[in-house]
């Protein structure tokens, strides 16, 4: 009896350890739509920017200037990760390109802007 709890304890911390778990970015953004957009399953680093240009990380809201800190920390745990910028349509662009600038000088290399899928050619 011993040793098939030991196996179930075993494989209980294998499932744990191998899981990789959904991050959200703390707040509903409306996204803006898109013919082209496409499905990303990878594992990413979450930015999402408010319609009053706040700027979420990780379920908490951070300054434009502490952006790249972020990005390099979450980078230190995740080498391989991509960011993802998710905007709300009535945020401003200038912040979205802010953000995706502090993204690439902190050494992000796969810096995408999220949208949602459209299924018809025009809004």
């Amino acid at each position: 009896m011993a040793p098939m709890i030991d196996m179930v304890f075993i494989l209980l911390i294998f499932f744990l350890v191998t899981t990789s778990f959904v991050k959200e970015t703390g707040i509903e953004v409306n996204r803006p739509r898109a013919v082209t957009a496409a499905a990303d399953n990878r594992s990413s680093i979450l930015i999402a920017i408010d319609r009053e240009n706040r700027i979420f990380m990780d379920h908490r809201e951070i300054d434009l200037r502490a952006v790249r800190a972020n990005v390099e920390r979450a980078l230190v745990e995740n080498p391989s990760g991509n960011v993802i910028v998710v905007a709300d349509t009535r945020s401003s662009t200038g912040v979205a390109v802010k953000v995706m600038d502090g993204c690439r000088m902190a050494g992000a290399e796969n810096v995408s802007l999220a949208a949602s899928v459209s299924q018809g050619s025009g809004e």
